[in-house]
């Protein structure tokens, strides 16, 4: 689903990717590692098409509706609530019985009590479940998430877990993580990145 060969990602004069190889089957799961400033986020962008290789090749299989992307920021509009938030996208993507996925996902992330308060008001954690409903919403082939686990607590942190054990195999991921351990027993592939 995904072939990078020799990908890299220069911003001006600093080059953040270089030389990168890895594939990514359908149904597969690459665990990427590394340390801050290693290009993780860039390498999710590059491959959710928000940016555009400077050197080498990329080829993702998948159209932009069918790409679930979780950013290191929740990509929700803080102004409108849990609810409206994903009305909107679902409206966006014309997610089929929009309605009846909203409130399941809600559900399923222990976010139905808080679905009518805005998110300026909710807590980083409740904002990362609800980026993650976001993400699954339209229910997308391919999964790109970075740093899925930041803010959560150790209940999110179970409820993702949960869902990533559910999807794997049926879905592909590709995961950026600083806690590699929560998720290496599902990956099919890991890159490092330096």
């Amino acid at each position: 689903m995904i072939t990078a060969r020799r990908l890299g990602r220069d911003f001006g004069l600093k080059r953040v990717l270089r030389d990168v190889d890895f594939e990514v089957p359908h149904g597969g799961f690459l665990l990427v590692t590394g340390p801050n400033g290693s290009g993780k986020s860039t390498l999710l962008s590059l491959c959710a098409g928000l940016l555009a290789p400077t050197a080498g090749e990329l080829a993702v299989e998948a159209d932009r509706g069918e790409i679930g992307y979780l950013a290191h920021e929740p990509l929700v509009y803080r102004e409108l609530t849990a609810l409206e938030n994903l009305d909107l996208y679902g409206r966006l993507y014309r997610v089929p019985e929009r309605r009846e996925r909203i409130g399941m996902l809600l559900e399923r992330f222990g976010l139905w009590e808080a679905r009518r308060e805005r998110v300026a008001s909710l807590s980083r954690g409740t904002a990362q479940r609800l980026a993650l409903c976001r993400a699954l919403l339209h229910d997308p082939r391919l999964l790109l998430l970075d740093e899925p686990y930041s803010g959560l607590d150790h209940a999110g942190a179970r409820l993702l877990d949960d869902e990533l054990d559910s999807l794997v195999g049926e879905r592909t991921f590709v995961v950026a993580t600083h806690a590699p351990q929560r998720v290496e027993a599902l990956a099919t592939a890991a890159l490092s990145l330096a």
